[in-house]
């Protein structure tokens, strides 16, 4: 172990496997071992610093990386199974030498996730990745494999979005929510990072002891560009990885029975677009799946502004899948229980899975990985002469390059060798998008940093 300013402890260590890799075959180990060694290398070592890092107040995915140059990961093979060791971690993962126990299951989380991933999903032709059944498959099988589905249980899944970047105040009435929605049994499911994902499970937290709520749930969904940005909250006992954007976006709303969202940047305005997409297709006219945006007093006009973009953007037909609570913590869960409610059932009716929300249509557009280059964000259509779900997909898929640009390694890169992206589209959409997005980076909503600059270019007509 090492401390000094400069140079942070660190600690060398290997640990046995907690949460889920305890049994396993000596082929299933070999393939670890291998994935750990191979091309997912960087990738494992990256998710790994991030949850070894947990409740960090950075959003820089390099950070952690250059504060901890030489920490590595190794899978290693034992006669009974695998242990994971650690070259210089960081020592705050620690306690009196011993790994804290849920950062060693999100440690082993992330092993699980990645080599599966790359194993069974990329790596085999288990899945036909050219088809919207077969990446629905491939987002069931990952969430099966994480065990955190339960066949069991009633609808009590609520998920959580906002973003990593908010004030005090909206951060204490996520925990408010939270509070609300816990005494209500329901369990939390959000994005896993910090801000408005980590307060509606704290605030659950304490509803659920309250009540002697048996086996609550924090599952915390992300994807190997976003966790090194956003290192996983200490109340997450779920944690999982999925292998893209698209993905992770799939897995919340078929895994999830209602969701409420909470402000944010970027990254939350591509959530909206992309669940409102899925909603008005005409194959999901039918379907209950309630939607609430919520936030303190303070953030009023934050919500008047994203209803007039929507309006504004994919017609007045879309207010009616979403509703705007304002500073009533106790209606937002009163409601979401309802609306909860409903689901039961509709599944019920239809004879669908509680876990999974396999009615729900999800239209290829909405499955198939963007990937942010400059020709692509430049090429998408963002024009009203096609139907709103579609014009929703190609909205989503602008903010997620934003997203890159913020605060992944890759959407980086792109920036600080071609310069920032280009936006165009119908000349009244782009001011609305160019309005919404300075009024993101004057709320400080798109890095906790607060010298943003921005990684796009809006150009109208």
């Amino acid at each position: 172990m090492s401390d000094t300013s400069a140079n942070p402890a660190t600690v060398n260590t290997r640990i046995s496997p907690r949460g889920g890799l305890d049994i396993l075959s000596r082929d299933e180990v070999a393939r670890l071992r291998d994935a750990s060694t191979g091309g997912l290398r960087e990738i494992l070592r990256r998710c790994a610093l991030a949850v070894l890092t947990t409740d960090s107040d950075s959003d820089d995915p390099r950070a952690a990386a250059l504060r901890y140059p030489d920490f590595d990961i190794e899978v290693q093979q034992q006669d009974r199974g695998i242990k994971i060791e650690l070259k210089a971690a960081p020592a705050t993962a620690f306690v009196d030498g011993e790994i804290i126990r849920g950062i060693a299951e999100n440690l082993f989380a992330v092993v699980r996730d990645i080599a599966y991933n790359a194993i069974e999903v990329r790596g085999s032709n288990k899945f036909d990745l050219a088809t919207g059944a077969g990446m629905t498959s491939a987002v069931f099988e990952i969430l099966r494999n994480a065990r955190v589905m339960r066949s069991f249980q009633d609808p009590t899944l609520v998920v959580c979005w906002g973003g990593h970047s908010i004030n005090r105040e909206e951060y204490l009435y996520t925990k408010k929510v939270g509070y609300q929605l816990g005494l209500r049994g329901l369990d939390i499911c959000t994005g896993c990072g910090p801000g408005a994902m980590k307060g509606p499970m704290k605030g659950a937290t304490i509803a659920h002891a309250k009540q002697r709520h048996g086996r609550p749930r924090y599952i915390g969904i992300t994807e190997p560009g976003i966790i090194a940005a956003e290192s996983p909250n200490p109340i997450v006992n779920h944690l999982v990885i999925m292998p893209d954007i698209e993905k992770r976006l799939e897995a919340f709303v078929r895994l999830g029975h209602g969701i409420i969202v909470f402000p944010g940047g970027v990254g939350t305005a591509e959530e909206i677009l992309y669940l409102l997409g899925l909603l008005l297709h005409p194959a999901n006219a039918e379907l209950p799946f309630p939607l609430i945006l919520t936030g303190p007093a303070e953030s009023a006009a934050y919500f008047e502004q994203i209803d007039q973009f929507l309006r504004l953007t994919l017609g007045e037909a879309t207010t009616s899948r979403y509703r705007i609570i304002v500073d009533d913590a106790a209606a937002v869960a009163q409601v979401m229980r309802q609306g909860i409610r409903r689901v039961r059932e509709h599944r019920l009716r239809e004879q669908d899975a509680f876990f999974f929300n396999w009615s729900l249509h999800l239209p290829l557009e909405f499955q198939q990985p963007f990937a942010p280059t400059h020709a692509a964000m430049a090429g998408l259509n963002l024009h009203r002469d096609q139907p709103p779900h579609l014009l929703a997909a190609d909205l989503r898929r602008a903010f997620s390059g934003i997203v890159a640009g913020n605060v992944k390694e890759e959407g980086m890169r792109e920036i600080e060798r071609h310069g920032p992206f280009t936006i165009d589209g119908d000349a009244d959409m782009m001011n609305s998008l160019d309005g919404l997005l300075r009024a993101f980076v004057a709320q400080r909503r798109m890095k906790i940093a607060d010298d943003y600059k921005p990684c796009y270019r809006i150009v109208g007509g």
